[in-house]
């Protein structure tokens, strides 16, 4: 049930989780616990990472194809 979870919402937690070695858990909690502590303001911090690390994947792809336009 968390990988579907994780899956649909972007993966921010997991790869904050990965590159700071701190259990994702821990993380999606603090996410929670801030919401509502801050009236949902680390929403937008939460949804301007998804949009960087989509950004970031779709330059990786760009440059690895064979066609470059």
């Amino acid at each position: 049930m968390q990988e579907l979870i994780e899956k649909y919402a972007f993966g921010v937690c997991t790869r904050l989780g990965e590159k700071f070695r701190i259990p994702t858990s821990s993380i999606r909690l603090s996410f929670i616990y801030a919401s509502f502590l801050t009236f949902g303001s680390p929403i937008i911090l939460y949804l301007a990472l998804a949009f960087i690390m989509n950004f970031r994947k779709m330059l990786r792809r760009r440059n690895n194809t064979i066609w470059y336009y």
